[in-house]
Order: C-alpha cells, then structure tokens, then sequence
C-alpha cells in the first residue's frame, strides 16, 4: 500500500511543475503559475485568499495552418492541439513605475507600476513554444501569450483560445449577453450559477441575438465573491488585430473561458509570428469604488502614437440628432425609395418631405444656440445622400460622404458656424458596407479638412458587408484601427458608434475620443433604458474607455417631442445633470432640443458650467445598479463638479466634501431632485440651492430612483462672501 502511494505521489510530481509566484508592487496580489500534467495554467489571490483558481491556457488552431505552406495533399482534418504536452522553459523577471499624462482624461497624471514575469512554454511534440507575460499591477492582473519567430512557426489560424477564469465561489455577476454584433442590452444582476435562466430576461428586441451560448456573456464582466470583500472586473485591454473575446460559462467547473468572435469561415484569427494577443485582465478591488478608480486597462496599452496632439480637443456639443432620434424628423430628405441608387441629380427633382432635419435653417439656429451657450461644436447627421434606402438591404455602396442634399449648403453652413467661434461635426454612417467607406475614407477626410471638419461621427449600423463577418471580429477590429489612423493623418478625431467595445486604446489614439458600444441615450426613444441603466454603465462599459452616452435630457415624455413616439426617459431631470459628472467623456452632448434647453434655463446652466477635461477624480459612493456619486476637479481649474446618480432605490446620499482645499470657502449650487419628484410621473421637478461650503461641509440629499444630483463647487469671491450663506 505505501509502495502504491508514493508511486502515485511521483507521478503526480513527474506531471507538474512546481508553480512560481509573482507579487504585486505592495505584496496584497499575487500570481502563481507553472504547468500542471502538460498544461500551462495561473491562479491568482488576494492578501492570501483565491481569486481566481488555477486556471489553464491555450489554444486551438485551424487544420494545417498551424504548417507551412506546402503543395502536399493531406487528409489530417482533425484540430490543431496547443493547450496540452507543454513543459516551461524559463522566466524573465522585471518591474516597471512611471507616471505619464494623457492628452484628456480623468484625471492629468496616472501611476503606471507593476511586477513583471514573461514565462515560456514549450510543447515537446512539437518544438512549438509560446510566451506568456504577467503583469501584476496592486489592483490586479494582466496577462497575454506572445509568439515568437521560431522554425516552422510563421502562419497560424486561431480557431480557439483557451483562456480560463476559474471562480472561487458562486459570485454575483452584472452581464449582458454574447452577442457578436451588438452591446445594446440592459444589463442582469445574477449569480453566475443562474446566468442561463436568467439569459433571455433582458435580450431587446433589436439586437442581432448572434448569440454562441446561453452562457455567453460579454466584458467587461463585474463579479463580486460570495463573501462580497472583493469585486472583480474581467475585461482585454489592447485589443488590436485581433478578434474581440466574450467569456463562455462551464457550470460544472465554475469557470469562465474565452470565447473568441469568429469570422465568416468560423476561424478566430489569422496570425503571423512574431505576434501577440491582446491582455486579458482581472481587476480586483476591495470595493466598488475601486473598480471605478482602476486604471489597469489604461496602462496596458501602449504610450500615445501621436507627437503633435496639440489638435485633439475635448469638446462639448448639441446636435440636429434627438429630434431625429424621436422622429420629430427624419435623416432623409424625400420618402421616395427606387431599387437603383439614387444621384446627386435626382434629388434636384425629387419631392422633399417636409421633415429633413439637416437643414439649413435647422442647422443654424443650432449654431446659434451653441454659440450663445459656449458649446464647441453642432453634430449634424442626414446631411448627405443616402438615407432613403440605407438600411437592411445589404447593400455594398450606399453612402459617398461628399455629396449633400440640396436643402444643406455645406459651405455656407461652416462658413457660418465658425464665424460664431463654432465647428460642425461629421457624421458618417457607413450602414456597416466597409468596403464601401474604406473606398471613400481619404476623399471623405479631405473633404472634410476642406470646410474645417475637424471631428466625425461614425455609425457600422446593420450587418457587415462583406457577409457573413460581424461587428467584433478580427477584420473589423482591423478597419476600426484603420479608420482611427486615417483619421490622424488629416487631424480629425472620432467617436465611433456600434464599433468593438473599447479596450484602452484611446491611450495610445487620443483622437479616439468617444464611442457608443452599449445602450445608450437613443433607447430612451426605444422604448426606455431601464432606471439603474446609468448606475451600472461605469463599472462595465466606460473601463475599456468614455461613451458617447449623449445625457442632457429635459422633456422626458417623448409624445410632446414627437406625436406617435410613446416612450418615457426614465430619469429625473436632476438625474439627466449628474450624468455630465458620473458618465465621463470628453465628448459630451447636450442632446435634447434647444426649446426644451429654453424652458428650464437655470437647470441648463449646470450643463454648460460643467467641464469635460479633468485633473482630479474621486470616487465617494459607489454600488452597481444603485448609486455612483464622483467629484471631480476641472483641468487648469480650482473649480469642482460633484455628480450623484441613484439607480433601483431613493437614498439619501452623505458626502464629505474634505477633498477642498481646507482654506478656501466654495460657492455650492446644488441641482437635486425635488421632495416630490418621480422619474416616471414628476421628473421635472428639481429644486436649486446655493450657499458657502468648505472643507467641513457634508453634504446629505435625498434623491429618488432614477433621479440624482449634481453641484458645483467654485471658489467664493469677495461679493460671495458678502452675500450668500452657509449652507447647513
């Protein structure tokens, strides 16, 4: 009986490797790794206790194109292995700390330091050796295979990447569903045990439901553990040639494994030594808060590309876009449709319908507004040929980028915004033909630095011509990049809408200064978001990077915008302000219509008071789906910004406000919910209040679900002094 157990016992020996450890720059992280019965695999813990268990790595790849090119017929169709028989074969140790700016962001200076270990592992059947580098930050994990060029190992097709995140407990999870096409879903609270019961309760109407698995769920995926003393947030950072990963469900192990999105063929990615993948990342944070304050995504990206950024400018907007949102008016300049693609002739005799919003006198008196608010700039969309026929029926060339209707004099137009110290926003819908737009891109860009464009706006709405690839695969996570480097060439930035979620690339590309890629503002015309919509955005969404949420919404009962729309913004009015502050982007619209703007002028002056570039951010209350509360200092400012958004439940919210300097007093203006206010029946009902804060003050304020609060905190003057009072 001993003989048999110590044999047993050696060869479980033979069969691993003794795992090697990685600390975290303050020792509370860290990461074990090693090969375990011919599997590469890593774990990860906190102050001692799991995160994540061990958890293997690998790939699958494509018959044969693991080999090189050869005439030679074969009949091997089975898989490609590379996930078992690796041993390791050495480790390279190192450590890394900077503090370096982004051009925008939340905050001027962010702290980049971590331990490092680049660990190789060798399958023996095959030679065929990968990389793999750790990177553990205090706040948590990052890591990606590398390959280097090595004999018989140039071309590959990745059909399966095995990833694993293996669960220490049945941790609660906020998830939307894997889908390759879209991220405009409302968001479900579940343990992950119950993720395929509750897998069909949010799926919208419009999305694409391309789903590869009822267990399927996209990142960033928040977690908090069982015993809930940890979030976690796993999510990829770097996301570049390459396909994006959704992360599959295995109940029976507890674990999460990657799921990449495939093309037409069904085949991941197509690779070519030396190459890499992009990170995968494990945040984990002792709090909520944590996960909003972590830059991990950030740092795993490469420093920025540009030397000149002097012209990328954040920028605060209004737009000839809700109304057309609503249909209040309509992107197309006629209603008539022919099968055969309609010239820039024949709109001089086709019928107008009376309801194009991109006209010139619409556009002007936008102009007008945002020149006499102290907006940057006015987005137009529908201004160009097309839109009569641009949607579903998959076609190749649908729009040319150049060419305006008849009613918008594209020179006349920008001669006269900038007159008023303005610009005009792009926009270009490509109706997701990208062959279509990658024809036209350079003509388009100097058509646009021409008349002093200087930002667009994209849309890939429909299905991606070529047919059969979808909106997060390798190709179009390809044409993004491309489409954000053409861009630079001409000095334009870009906020992309329906693109690949965003994975820290706005770092190295600055002038990728917003993105849409979730649910945002346009749904409340749908239909609604759901009231803790906006309370959940910040721990998912906006850590790959801002969203173009497009906030700013007074009229809430969309029937008095537009007759036949019957949908309710479920928000308060205080609600809408807040989120100037808790949804950060440099790219922020007022998105509702000037009129709107005009009757509740002293709400609006929070919006146009409010910064959009920031040297300081604080993350004072947070909780998912219930309540984020941020204060923020503006760039090259001593003036603050607090936002508060509540989410399922009315709370009263206690903040401190010892982030001021302890010496100065603060005129506070507070835009808060109403006693009697109600997001669905009274959201317009707000009250303001203005006093003296200091350092000393604590603020508490009632706020409704769906409502919220926001404040100004700017240093008092002499007449402040004089004739305000302390607020209590």
């Amino acid at each position: 009986m001993k003989t048999k157990i110590l044999l047993s016992a050696l060869l479980l020996l033979c069969g691993m490797v003794n795992a090697q450890n990685l600390k975290s720059p303050d020792g509370k992280l860290e990461c074990d790794y090693g090969v375990e019965n011919g599997r590469p695999f890593y774990s990860l813990k906190k102050n001692g206790v799991t995160i994540i268990d061990k958890s293997f790595l690998g790939f699958v790849f494509t018959p044969n194109a693991a080999e090189p090119y050869t005439f030679k017929k074969t009949v091997d169709n089975s898989d490609v292995d590379f996930y078992s028989g690796f041993e390791q074969k050495g480790v390279k140790n190192s450590s890394f700390k900077e503090t370096w700016k982004p051009v925008w962001g939340e905050e001027s200076e962010i702290l980049n330091s971590y331990n490092e270990a680049t660990v190789t592992f060798t399958q023996k059947t095959s030679g065929k050796s990968f990389d793999v580098c750790f990177r553990l930050f205090d706040d948590g994990l990052g890591f990606r295979y590398e390959f280097p060029v090595q004999k018989n190992f140039a071309y590959f097709v990745v059909k399966h990447e095995l990833t694993e995140f293996k669960l220490s407990s049945d941790n609660t999870a906020w998830w939307i569903p894997g889908d390759y096409d879209s991220q405009e879903y409302q968001y479900t609270e579940c343990k992950v045990s119950e993720i395929q019961k509750n897998f069909y309760k949010q799926v919208r109407d419009n999305a694409s439901q391309t789903f590869f698995s009822e267990n399927g769920v996209q990142t960033p995926l928040l977690m908090k553990t069982a015993d809930g003393k940890n979030f976690i947030l796993i999510h990829e950072a770097a996301l570049v040639d390459y396909s994006c990963m959704h992360l599959e469900f295995i109940p029976k192990d507890n674990k999460f494994i990657s799921h990449l999105t495939p093309d037409a063929l069904g085949n991941a990615c197509y690779m070519q030594t030396p190459c890499k993948t992009p990170w995968r990342t494990i945040t984990v944070t002792d709090n909520a808060a944590g996960i909003l304050s972590s830059r991990l995504t950030l740092n795993l990206n490469e420093p920025c590309a540009y030397e000149d950024v002097s012209w990328i400018k954040p920028v605060k907007y209004v737009g000839v876009w809700w109304e057309m949102i609503t249909n209040k008016s309509s992107w197309s300049y006629t209603d008539e449709f022919s099968s055969v693609r309609l010239g820039a002739t024949d709109f001089k005799t086709a019928k107008p319908n009376g309801r194009h919003g991109a006209n010139n006198q619409n556009v002007k008196k936008y102009i007008d507004f945002a020149a006499k608010n102290g907006f940057d700039a006015v987005l137009v969309e529908g201004w160009n040929i097309g839109w009569e026929d641009w949607f579903g029926f998959s076609k190749d060339e649908v729009f040319d980028f150049v060419t305006p209707y008849p009613d918008f004099d594209v020179k006349m137009l920008n001669d006269y915004a900038h007159s008023k110290g303005v610009k005009i926003i792009m926009h270009h819908e490509t109706s997701s033909s990208i062959r279509n737009y990658e024809r036209q891109m350079d003509t388009a860009f100097k058509f646009m630095q021409h008349f002093g464009y200087s930002a667009v706006k994209t849309g890939y709405v429909g299905n991606i011509v070529p047919r059969g690839e979808h909106h997060y695969g390798q190709w179009l996570v390809n044409h993004y990049l491309y489409n954000l480097k053409k861009a630079a060439e001409y000095k334009i930035c870009v906020n992309g809408h329906e693109a690949v979620r965003p994975t820290g690339l706005c770092r190295t590309y600055p002038n990728l200064i917003g993105n849409e890629s979730a649910a945002g503002t346009e749904y409340e015309s749908f239909g609604g978001n759901n009231i803790e919509h906006t309370c959940i955005l910040p721990f998912t969404r906006l850590i790959g990077g801002p969203m173009d949420y497009t906030p700013g919404i007074f009229e809430m009962d969309l029937s008095k915008v537009a007759p036949d729309n019957t949908s309710h913004v479920n928000s308060t009015l205080a609600g809408q302000l807040a989120l100037y502050v808790t949804m950060y982007s440099p790219l922020q619209m007022a998105a509702d219509l000037v009129e709107n703007y005009e009757r509740f002028p002293d709400a609006f002056q929070f919006i146009k008071d409010v910064a959009v570039d920031w040297q300081k951010s604080l993350y004072l209350e947070a909780d998912p789906m219930r309540f984020v509360t941020i204060a923020r200092k503006a760039k090259n400012s001593e003036n603050w910004f607090l936002g508060s958004k509540t989410g399922l439940y009315d709370r009263v919210s206690s903040v401190k406000l010892d982030f001021l300097d302890a010496d100065k007093q603060y005129v506070a203006t507070i835009y808060a919910d109403a006693p009697n206010a109600d997001y669905k029946t009274n959201p317009q009902s707000y009250k303001i209040t203005k006093g003296l804060v200091n350092s000393k003050t604590v603020l508490n304020l009632k706020t409704v679900k769906g409502g919220g609060y926001a404040v100004s905190l700017i240093p008092a003057n002499a007449n402040d002094l004089k004739s305000l009072k302390k607020l209590k």
